[in-house]
């Protein structure tokens, strides 16, 4: 490392001894009334070719500074809001200090300072779909509206997929390490105006983690000059309960220095209610019906802040730190649950109520390092990348329950208490290396990744007696993986021809320990995961595309725990510690018409999958819920999609997917029966963008969002339909946004979940609330047009972390 520090000193002290004279331009920025324009931006280009050669901003007074300008012909240019000063020619072999540039009070349009609004642009490459939306209809909603909109992606309870697969979110090629709930949160707080294109990487290239699956990446635009911003913002939701949110962020940058910083708090309350039935079975004869009714209150205060820090040395050395803290601490739930129990002819036999309350605390803090040396060939680089994750996390659990016969007279009671523990530290180091060959080019890297997870749970204080339920549960459960991966991708170009092939070659070593139940399982595998993208362009107006991939899905280190949660002492989840990794092979075939009409193919062999599965003891009345590897899975589908101007005011998206998905598990309560679980399904998403002003100050929504069953494990889901309505207007020049969605308005989104096979007869309904009306307001400060430099770690370990429900 000293000697990384001492070549990178030298390289910048004779790269400062090789620049010759330079000279400065000042001056300030006023109207035609002679009025200071605060905050404009200054753009000095070359006068050959009108190219940028660097930039500032005025200050709060006007006035501005240009340093470092080495001699030569340029051309120089304020703009503020659309309106730009006539380019000024000049001659430089001196200090110079202009009077004023002054900006018109009416727009004195130039490409190179403002863009008219244009349609989105869908462009297929190799491995990836880019949707461009900037400057476009759709840019002028959030982040979240833009991906809902892109061609592949399905949303569904939330949800982001891309061939029945669960997606992961980039940000400018960096991992958003939260969960899918927060994902929405904070794509729904990021305006659209900021983004250049979304990313659909169905088969990501060997560069990436075989475990990254299909990937969206959010690409912003690119800032150009230096100065400050800021922001702040907040919103109100109400649903059942309101909501709060309020945040704020600040960029400063200078030629060398980009910092980032921003802190958001969302406090929320929300009512989550469950209908659960079980029909428990003798001989195929029902012999008991339980009905149970959940009512389940979340309260919680996620507080997470943000740190950035980019640093050029010079044109070839660049670092870039990037940090991450989530605390959500004093989370509380309180679970009131109510059951019915019945006989095979439907008479009341007895009830029971439980009361189920229940405290977390989490912390998660992460440290990414990432250090880029451009190569002297052009084209050609090498970074470094190290990362460090901790996570802690803490829960204490109070049940009771109290249990009745059919006349209401009390029969018995059973409580206990449980408090767990899980710390999980993440270490990861990479290297990568990327040259251009001729029109082709060469990327090849290396990383190493480990995980140290340990986990106890205790089960205490009891009262009364179950079958289910003993200290003997008290575990502590440890684990340890070590991942070591290396890469090779190729890209070569023709006229008409584009060609990716790549390999990634991952090597693990994982061993998870259960205390209590004296048991080890070792995992050590080499795997190869190769990838192909090619892609075919005939004219400007077709273009065909195939791509295979070979991914890896590792199992979360929750369901690795061999603990059980109970929501009462006859229905809880179940660790797995025996889950293994699970290998798919995926298929793609795409054909694109004038990139307004897309139609694509797929197959998708995913083995043994890793499933949500219920299974219902018919003898001891229990409803277990685990992860379990199964025997075999597959699925495919055609979709089809429609991105088009109808009216240069009335942009329209249209997604259709066909679709069959299969799995096939072992019934491990009706004699371990091979049995397959099929679901054929109709996908539907129905979006209009509408400008609704002049100026374009004013846009409308109007999306629907239909499914007509969906597979999720053991269980098959009924139809849900999605109506939303949003409005937004931009105020003060775009200083000011205010927006106002309202979402579920039909009532309609929540389905049910049945499995019913053999002698399983359950299902269960979770309704949250999904019904709601949202006001968000964000107001900017500084020169608030610049684009800020933020960044997640990008890290497929951390994604590992949790498992969201």
């Amino acid at each position: 490392m000293k000697c990384i520090t001492y070549v990178l000193s030298l390289l910048f002290l004779i790269s400062n001894q090789l620049v010759g004279q330079t000279y400065q331009i000042s001056g300030k920025v006023v109207d035609e009334q002679n009025e200071i324009i605060p905050f404009s931006n200054i753009l000095l280009l070359q006068a050959a070719d009108t190219t940028f050669v660097k930039g500032t901003s005025a200050d709060d007074n006007g006035f501005f500074v240009l340093e470092d300008v080495e001699p030569d012909l340029y051309l120089l240019q304020a703009s503020y809001v659309g309106r730009g000063s006539k380019p000024l020619a000049l001659d430089i072999t001196q200090d110079i200090s202009l009077g004023a540039l002054i900006i018109p009070l009416q727009a004195n349009e130039l490409d190179e300072v403002v863009v008219t609004a244009q349609r989105p642009k869908l462009q297929r490459l190799a491995d990836r779909l880019v949707f461009s939306v900037e400057n476009t209809v759709i840019s002028s909603g959030t982040s979240w509206d833009i991906l809902r909109n892109t061609p592949g992606v399905i949303v569904n309870q939330d949800e982001l997929m891309v061939r029945g697969q669960n997606a992961t979110v980039y940000l400018n090629d960096r991992k958003v390490q939260l969960s899918s709930q927060e994902v929405q949160d904070l794509l729904q707080g990021l305006s659209g105006t900021n983004i250049k294109s979304v990313e659909v990487i169905a088969n990501p290239p060997a560069r990436y983690d075989a475990e990254t699956g299909p990937i969206l990446n959010i690409v912003t635009s690119k800032n150009i000059v230096p100065g400050y911003k800021g922001s702040v913002n907040g919103s109100y939701t109400q649903a059942i309960f309101p909501k709060f949110s309020a945040g704020t962020s600040h960029y400063y940058k200078t030629e060398k220095l980009n910092l980032f910083a921003n802190y958001n708090i969302s406090p929320r309350k929300e009512l989550i209610k469950t209908v659960k039935g079980i029909n428990f079975q003798n001989n195929s004869q029902i012999y008991s019906q339980w009905d149970t009714q959940y009512q389940r209150i979340d309260e919680s205060q996620s507080q997470n802040a943000n740190f950035i820090l980019d640093y050029d040395f010079n044109e070839r050395n660049r670092l870039n730190l990037t940090s991450n803290l989530v605390f959500n601490l004093d989370q509380d739930q309180q679970t009131r649950l109510g059951n019915e129990m019945r006989d095979g002819l439907g008479q009341l036999d007895s009830t029971f109520t439980t009361i189920n309350n229940t405290t977390l605390d989490n912390t998660n803090l992460a440290f990414d390092l990432l250090y880029v040396h451009k190569l002297k060939k052009p084209g050609a680089r090498l970074s470094l990348n190290g990362h460090y994750t901790y996570y802690d996390g803490t829960s204490f659990q109070n049940l009771n329950s109290e249990y009745l016969d059919g006349n209401g007279a009390f029969l018995r009671n059973f409580g206990f208490d449980s408090d767990s523990e899980q710390d999980i530290q993440i270490f990861t180091g990479q290297v990568d290396y990327s040259t251009p060959i001729g029109n082709a080019s060469l990327e090849t890297g290396a990383k190493i990744s480990s995980i140290d997870s340990e986990s106890n749970v205790n089960f205490f204080n009891f009262s009364g007696s179950s079958n289910t339920v003993d200290p003997s549960l008290s575990d502590r459960y440890k684990y340890d993986e070590k991942v070591y991966a290396v890469y090779f991708s190729f890209l070569q170009n023709w006229e008409k021809w584009s060609m990716k092939l790549g390999l990634r070659g991952e090597l693990t070593e994982a061993s998870g320990t259960s205390l209590t139940l004296n048991e080890i399982n070792k995992q050590d595998f080499f795997e190869p995961f190769p990838s192909l993208n090619v892609l075919y362009s005939p004219s400007d107006k077709h273009s065909f595309s195939f791509d295979y991939g070979r991914n890896v899905d590792r199992p979360k280190y929750n369901d690795l725990n061999p603990f059980r949660f109970f929501y009462n002492e006859n229905d809880f989840e179940e660790g797995n510690p025996r889950l293994t990794p699970s290998f798919s092979n995926n298929f793609n075939l795409n054909y694109t018409w004038n990139s307004e009409y897309f139609f694509d193919l797929y197959y998708r062999d995913n083995g043994a999958n890793i499933a949500y599965l219920v299974f219902q003891d018919n003898e001891n009345q229990t409803l277990v819920e685990l992860k379990q590897n199964v025997l075999e899975s597959k699925s495919y589908g055609l979709d089809f999609t429609v991105s088009k101007t109808i009216l240069p005011s009335w942009f329209l998206f249209a997604n259709a997917s066909v679709f069959h998905e299969e799995e096939t598990f072992l019934a491990v309560e009706s004699n371990n029966v091979e049995y397959t679980n099929e679901v054929n399904g109709l996908y539907g998403y129905l979006a209009n963008y509408l400008t609704l002003s002049k100026d374009g100050s004013l846009t409308g929504e109007v999306a629907l969002t239909y499914i007509s069953k969906f597979l999720f494990g053991s269980y098959v889901s009924d139809e849900q339909l999605n109506l939303t309505l949003g409005l937004r207007k931009s105020l003060f020049n775009n200083r000011a946004v205010i927006s106002l969605a309202s979402e579920d308005i039909l009532e309609r989104y929540v389905p049910t979940y049945t499995s019913r096979y053999l002698n399983q007869d359950n299902f269960y309904r979770r309704r949250r609330e999904t019904q709601f009306v949202r006001i968000g307001f964000t107001y900017n400060f500084g020169n608030f047009r610049l684009q800020d430099n933020q960044r997640t770690i990008e890290k497929r370990e951390r994604g590992r972390l949790k498992n969201d429900e």
